[in-house]
């Protein structure tokens, strides 16, 4: 294979199975276990992209999660097509595409790098003081161009062909982080036998271990270790293991998101197989292990490709056996970039120079550095990184001034320190603790059951991490009822220590310098912008944060958060800790929308809920609509009918014979307790101690604000129980908001409250003939007017099975709903059905239903109500017990607003014009010739054709309705203004003589 960076019997892929792919159209070979970047980097590609803002060559800057350089697109088909895909993280498979992104023509020859010669004029903060002028080229320049411009990668444009799966876990131990001490937590919680689950977000376990040449424990190499450590854990029955997951979002309650990615690393994943696994946990106890990120060095040109983070070196040659370079420079003030130099040169690799910002640091890497012949400058700090599309060379100084040397490279790895990743911790809401020894923000107070362990909670060492680990796994175990572990703890035998280091920008990048020295890559923030935010007053650093973006990219600041905070506390001239620490969101990693959507999109993007006659009726041709989660039969159109047709015909039957209404998907709820009665009183502004058992009652319920809440025909089937009926769209609020009250407010009664919505199918039998279709089904009621009143309920038996009988309408003629066992449903119904044949009865619809009730001018809540509808307002003050002393919403009626002269108040509409169908929500004014801005008094909230009227009919809510009546208001329309009649609301037998047939 021609991979000239590749070192034989360098790390641990084999290089006998390899896999082509291809970047930018050009074809390469790696090896099966590379990483994109490791794969491109064997075969001395450094180059990979371009700059958000300047257009500036961008390479490959870490190893892992937190890379801001190196974001490709992904292509498989034209259907997955993938952008800000890290090529750090995305595994090599035979034949996969990658392209670059943000640049044209080439990558190599990008147009938009004229940003860079021009980036005066694109400082931090420049969007908010340009694009100003003139006013009118907003529209037609500045935002097209804008939009044309943001973003990095190009989003896919045909649906998703993949699928996504989730699962729900529970766990007494949660750990999160595969290395040394997540795998130590997790092996100690597991010995005493609750589940344990344990998440890394690589492909394999191990973390730092991957690069670290020293470490041993148990007598064995430490990635070794690791890798046996894991093969015990995945054999045990109450562990479960989860690589290439992460763990994006720590929520309340110890509930923790993770995404897995399950096939975006196979060649031809089976279509049975997700792309992705959306894991949502709930644990007993979390142990946070997700260890610290090393940071860049802030100089001049410290983002040319060929520039990377020291540890990024070493794991490329320790685990993936590639060598960054053949002539390396190292740029640091930490031990930890002296390994990265030793491993490089034991693999043949020349180490141009060590340049270390500290005066004269002592301990056995340096030493051992020296031995190995490397040049090493104390006190010296590299002030320039030299080259375009890849470095070539570094100039260093003296760090506190003097003459310059240009030394030549091919590759600099600099590390500026180790920051605690402590991005879980926040999200959990706990508060983090500025440690001034270290110059580091560590974990402090804890908001939820859990603990930080290893580098996270910045412990330093192998041996202490382990031990820290070890205990911390095996407490929260004991803790969750785990029996005591039997194992020993694991014994490190060498490890590897790093510590300090330095925050903010190196000589030569200082105050006063107006060097490109970046701070944050992917937003192209540099030192400089970072002192211009302060200079020009933003003092909090959420403020410096949002002027500059720095920290704003996709990998929101993973390198960048701690250099940005020490450059605008310098600047300040505050401790780091007067300044703050920006917010970690989640997710902590980019999250796919498919990921979190899952199976719900196209079809079952909502539940679909059907009632029982659903199928009767698909067969009768019936035309639905969606009413909330509901499939509802819209319309039963027959031969050669329009849905008015339809309608029409449907209104004058049900009000001439007869007619059925699935009601199935009316909220209903059980009121059930020695105190209902009590409970129904303070819920509901009627009063109910009286009411009789057998008999119903129309409900109001209002909100704390005096304003209708819901509505619904309440039956009273015993002394202690209610059958509560809701609107449709209002069942779960209705229930929740009866739950919250019974738990906060009225927890001494003793009441329990039960959802029946689906237990029960309701079939409404209405019209006049209502009596007759029904009473040859049922058994033990007596159905006369004298036994069975209107608003009456009674318990029997129809077509052989329970029924809960209701004497009610919605129509206004006489009435029932029969409700049944919902599994009884479709059966009661065609039984029904065939008797209302005999009487020329037919099946309506919710059009029809919509059309009836407001002939009767019923109210439906959500519809003739907006939320600031009072029961005055809705003529329904009889509702209103007048004795009573107290209910939900009793003060927020006596308010001077709800009570003053000039409310908005449902009334009637008809046209003058009998022939015209005002438009719902059309506004209602009183002089249509008025200047514009008209004054709007109110607007039309239901409206239709009323066949049983001959003419149009509409309901509106109008400032001062009710004094209204028989005088002329206007709708303007845009094709006219339409005149209108204030009338009452019954549009259809005002006395209500045809509730009684």
């Amino acid at each position: 294979m021609n991979a000239m960076f590749r070192i034989s019997g360098a790390g641990r892929l084999s290089q006998a199975k390899t896999a082509s792919f291809s970047f930018d159209d050009k074809s390469y070979v790696g090896i099966e276990g590379d990483t994109l970047a490791s794969a491109l980097l064997a075969n001395g590609v450094h180059l990979v992209g371009r700059s958000f803002k300047y257009h500036r060559p961008r390479g490959v800057l870490s190893a892992g999660a937190e890379e801001p350089n190196a974001l490709v697109q992904i292509v498989r088909d034209d259907a997955r097509k993938t952008p800000n895909v890290r090529a750090t993280v995305q595994e090599l498979y035979d034949g996969l595409t990658a392209h670059s992104q943000n640049r044209w023509p080439s990558l190599s020859f990008d147009i938009g790098a004229v940003n860079d010669i021009a980036s005066p004029l694109f400082s931090a903060g420049f969007y908010y003081k340009t694009f100003m002028w003139p006013k009118s080229a907003w529209k037609s320049l500045y935002e097209p161009k804008i939009r044309a411009a943001a973003g990095l990668g190009v989003s896919p444009d045909k649906p998703d062909p993949d699928h996504y799966a989730a699962r729900y876990a529970h766990c007494e131990v949660l750990v999160l982080g595969g290395g040394a001490a997540g795998v130590a937590a997790a092996l100690a919680a597991a010995e005493t036998g609750v589940r344990v689950i344990l998440a890394d977000e690589q492909a394999e376990f191990g973390g730092s271990l991957r690069f670290e040449s020293g470490a041993r424990i148990d007598g064995q190499d430490g990635y070794a270790w690791a890798q046996a450590a894991i093969a015990k854990l995945k054999a045990m029955d109450n562990v479960r293991v989860l690589s290439r997951t992460t763990a994006f979002g720590y929520y309340a309650q110890n509930f923790v998101g993770l995404v897995e990615r399950v096939s975006d690393h196979l060649k031809n994943p089976g279509h049975d197989l997700a792309r992705e696994r959306l894991w949502q946990v709930r644990a007993g106890r979390v142990v946070i292990a997700t260890g610290a990120i090393e940071r860049h060095m802030v100089f001049a040109n410290n983002d040319r490709p060929g520039v990377m983070l020291a540890s990024a070196a070493r794991t490329y040659l320790n685990h993936y056996g590639v060598a960054v370079g053949r002539n390396v420079g190292v740029y640091t003030a930490n031990d930890s970039a002296y390994a990265a130099a030793i491993d490089l040169k034991k693999a043949g690799v020349n180490i141009a120079a060590i340049v270390d910002l500290r005066d004269n640091p002592t301990c056995p890497v340096v030493d051992e550095a020296r031995a190995l012949g490397i040049e090493i400058n104390f006190g010296r700090a590299v002030v320039s990184a030299g080259g375009k599309l890849r470095v070539s060379s570094m100039t260093v100084q003296p760090k506190n001034g003097g003459g310059e040397r240009t030394i030549p490279v091919d590759a600099i790895l600099m590390s500026a320190g180790w920051t605690p990743s402590v991005h879980l911790f926040s999200q959990s809401r706990g508060k983090v603790a500025f440690n001034d020894e270290t110059k580091r923000f560590v974990p402090g107070t804890y908001a939820q059951d859990c603990v930080s362990v290893g580098a996270c909670n910045g412990t330093d060492g192998l041996d202490a991490t382990v031990d820290e680990a070890y205990a911390a796994g095996a407490k929260a175990a004991k803790e969750a009822g785990g029996k005591t572990g039997k194992s020993a703890k694991p014994k490190v035998d060498a490890g590897e220590s790093w510590s300090r280091g330095m925050l903010g920008a190196a000589p030569g990048a200082g105050q006063g310098t107006t060097v490109k020295a970046f701070v944050d890559f992917q937003n192209d923030v540099t030192a400089k912008d970072i002192r211009q935010a302060v200079h020009e007053g933003m003092h909090s650093i959420e403020h410096v944060k949002r002027f500059t973006t720095n920290g704003m990219a996709t990998d929101q600041g993973k390198t960048s958060n701690m250099h940005g905070l020490a450059i605008a506390a310098e600047e300040l001239g505050k401790p780091i800790p007067q300044v703050g620490l920006t917010t970690f969101r989640a997710p902590y990693t980019p999250v796919t929308f498919g990921s979190i959507v899952g199976h719900a999109r196209g079809a079952l993007f909502d539940p679909t809920r059907r009632t029982a006659t659903h199928g009767w009726a698909s067969r009768q041709g019936a035309v639905f609509e969606d009413v909330g989660h509901w499939k509802r039969a819209w319309y039963f159109p027959k031969a050669g009918e329009d849905m008015h047709a339809a309608v029409n015909r449907e209104c004058v039957t049900v009000r001439k014979v007869g007619g059925l209404f699935d009601a199935s998907t009316l909220g209903k709820i059980e009121v059930v307790g020695p105190d209902a009665a009590k409970f129904m009183e303070l819920l509901y502004t009627n009063p109910w101690e009286k009411l009789e058992t057998g008999r119903c009652r129309y409900g109001i319920m209002l909100r704390e604000d005096g304003f209708i809440y819901d509505d619904g025909v309440v039956g009273r089937l015993a002394p202690d129980r209610f059958h509560v009926t809701t609107t449709t769209g209002g069942a779960p609020r209705v229930m929740n908001h009866m739950e919250d009250y019974l738990q906060t407010e009225f927890p001494h009664l003793n009441v329990w409250l039960t959802s029946i919505t689906e237990q029960w199918a309701v079939m409404a039998v209405q019209g006049p003939k209502s009596r007759d279709i029904i009473a040859p089904l049922v058994e033990g009621i007596d159905m006369s007017d004298e036994a069975m009143p209107h608003m009456s309920v009674r318990e029997g038996k129809i077509c052989g099975v329970p029924t809960r009988l209701f004497r009610m309408s919605f129509t206004g003629e006489r009435g029932f709903e029969v409700n049944v066992p919902a599994d009884y449903g479709e059966a009661v119904w065609e039984a029904l059905w065939a008797e209302g044949q005999k009487h020329g009865a037919t099946a309506y619809g919710t059009e029809t239903m919509h059309v009836l009730r407001a002939e009767k001018g019923y109210i439906i809540v959500g519809q003739d109500t907006d939320g600031t509808v009072t029961p005055n307002d809705a003529g329904l003050d009889w509702a209103v017990g007048k004795k009573k002393t107290d209910f939900v919403g009793i003060r927020g009626l006596t308010r001077p607003d709800l009570v003053a002269k000039g409310r908005k108040q449902l009334v009637g509409l008809k046209t003058k014009d009998p022939k015209v169908v005002l438009e719902e929500g059309a506004q209602i004014v009183a002089d249509p010739k008025q200047p514009i801005p008209m004054k709007m008094i109110g607007h039309v909230t239901s409206s239709y054709w009323s066949e049983n009227c001959g003419r149009s009919i509409a309901l509106a809510l109008v400032a001062g309705g009710r004094d209204s009546m028989g005088e002329t208001l206007f709708v303007p329309m845009p094709n006219g203004t339409i005149e209108v009649e204030v009338t009452g609301m019954v549009f259809v037998d005002e006395k209500g003589e045809r509730l009684n047939g």
